[in-house]
Order: structure tokens, then sequence, then C-alpha cells
């Protein structure tokens, strides 16, 4: 990663970050986006992989929703996005396992069923080969001790669209990061765009949660 294409985000992160603001792991790192499903942490996964600017970066699809052009939006060039579609419990490990070992950066969704053990051994995995790691469980939870960094979405506002239809003017959405990254502390931080490709985090910390309907 060139040096112009990353920055220390603040003293109390211990990530790097994408010129919107948005952390960059180090080698070896693994990061947990949790929340539910509709809350954009797809999204901020794939401005995440697009950090990494030099190789190939994989993403393991367990839904079968994810369409390329969604990566490219955000600046992940065609011909280095890798996208491998798994939803076999038995067989996902052994899928992510194998896209560790070729890109330079992975997004795994994790299926329903996945045992603990399968994740603590992908984590570590990626710790061996150097690799930074963004998990996305699916209507669970990672083990303990297993994520340098947490991001968790709580809720999303947005305006300009109703009932799915329209086009978003603006959406912000609320998350804590936490873990290790965060040296030992948990912190709310904002994230938002005007429904364009861009997407930035807020400087500053949320004090207070806004008593807006999550989306």
């Amino acid at each position: 990663m060139r040096r112009n294409q990353a920055q220390v985000l603040s003293t109390q992160y211990s990530v790097l970050s994408t010129e919107q603001g948005l952390p960059i792991l180090a080698p070896g790192h693994v990061a947990v986006l949790s929340g539910e499903l509709g809350l954009g942490m797809t999204r901020l996964g794939l401005v995440m992989l697009s950090g990494y600017t030099e190789g190939t970066v994989a993403y393991l699809d367990v839904r079968g929703w994810l369409s390329p052009v969604a990566a490219w939006e955000v600046g992940i060039e065609p011909d280095r996005l890798v996208i491998a579609r798994c939803n076999e419990v038995i067989r996902w490990g052994r899928a992510a396992a194998a896209l560790l070992d070729g890109a330079i950066a992975v997004m795994a969704e994790i299926p329903v069923g996945v045992k603990d053990a399968s994740v603590r051994k992908l984590a570590a995995l990626a710790r061996n080969r150097g690799t930074p790691l963004l998990l996305r469980p699916i209507d669970r939870s990672v083990p303990t001790g297993v994520a340098h960094l947490v991001l968790n979405a709580r809720e999303t506002t947005w305006e300009g669209a109703v009932d799915g239809h329209g086009r978003i003017e603006q959406r912000k959405t609320l998350l804590t990061a936490s873990g290790k990254a965060m040296k030992g502390m948990t912190r709310t931080i904002k994230m938002e765009d005007d429904g364009s490709n861009a997407l930035r985090l807020v400087s500053g910390v949320a004090a207070t949660e806004t008593r807006s309907a999550a989306g």
C-alpha cells in the first residue's frame, strides 16, 4: 500500500485508513463487520477492500447477492477482484482458506451453521499468511478474541427514499468500534454518504445515539 493512500485515522485508532477515513487492516489482522442486514456493512467492507490498491482482493459470498458492479463502483478494479460463492457449511472454511492464499485482502461472509472452531481456524490462518481478513457474519456471533477490530452497525437514517423507492439523498449510519484496534475502548462513530458512490467516516465521535428508526 502506497503511503499517500493511507493515513493514521487518529491517535485513538491503531488501524490505517482509506482516503474516506475508513479503516484498513494491517497484515494478518481480522475485522468483524456485524449488524442487521440492510445497514450497509457489505458496502463498508467493499470500501475497506478498495483501500488495498496493489494485488487481488477477494469476496466470499454465501448469500449469492453480491454484484461485481457494487465493488467496481467503490473503486475496486475488475481485474483485481475475485468473487467466490459458497453457502455450504462444510466447504466454507476450505473456500475461504483458498482465497487467503491468493489474495492481498479477503472479505468473507459467514453462513449460519459454521462452528466456532472453523472461524477460529480461518482467523489463525489469516494471521499466519499475513492477509487482512474481514468477516461478515450472517445471523451469528463471532467467537471472542478472533477480531482485532469489531465494527457493529447500530442504526441507519436516510432522506430521499420511501418504502424502497427513490434516490437516497443522505444516509447516516451509527457504528460502534471496539477491539484491540481501539486500545480497549468502545467508541461510537458515524458514517455518511449522499447516495452516490462516496462514503466517508465523519470526524469526531457521536456522543449520543439518535432517536431515528433503523432501516
